[in-house]
């Protein structure tokens, strides 16, 4: 089940990666390679973990990136679950039952024969 509200994935990289090895934020970048700032962002919820970044994460031993991915598209589900009255979208509907008849008769019935691979007019 999701949950209603999913930390930033970039709390957890700073309790659960930075924290117990005592990196600070300057350190962490470096062994990451990337910029204090973009790091930074990302650690204060204030970007997202890029797919570049979820492969970096893993990359020196940080779980996976699907698991950084995973906690990232949860985070930002729930926070458009939050606003999910705001999308105006109705169930589809086909207009007619004809309409479907008519896509079905143009493909070929499953009893008709299908071409040869050397036929230059496959569709006769």
């Amino acid at each position: 089940m999701a949950m209603i509200n999913p930390p930033h994935p970039g709390r957890s990289i700073r309790d659960n990666c930075l924290a117990p090895l005592g990196l600070s934020v300057t350190e962490a970048a470096r062994v990451l390679g990337v910029a204090r700032h973009s790091l930074s962002r990302v650690l204060n919820g204030h970007a997202a973990v890029s797919v570049e970044m979820a492969i970096r994460l893993e990359k020196v031993g940080w779980s996976t990136a699907e698991f950084w991915l995973r906690r990232q598209t949860a985070y930002d589900l729930a926070r458009a679950r939050k606003e999910e009255s705001r999308i105006k979208v109705e169930p589809y509907k086909p207009q007619t039952p004809a309409l479907t008849t008519a896509v079905y008769a143009r493909e070929r019935p499953l009893s008709e024969p299908a071409g040869r691979a050397d036929d230059p007019d496959p569709e006769r």
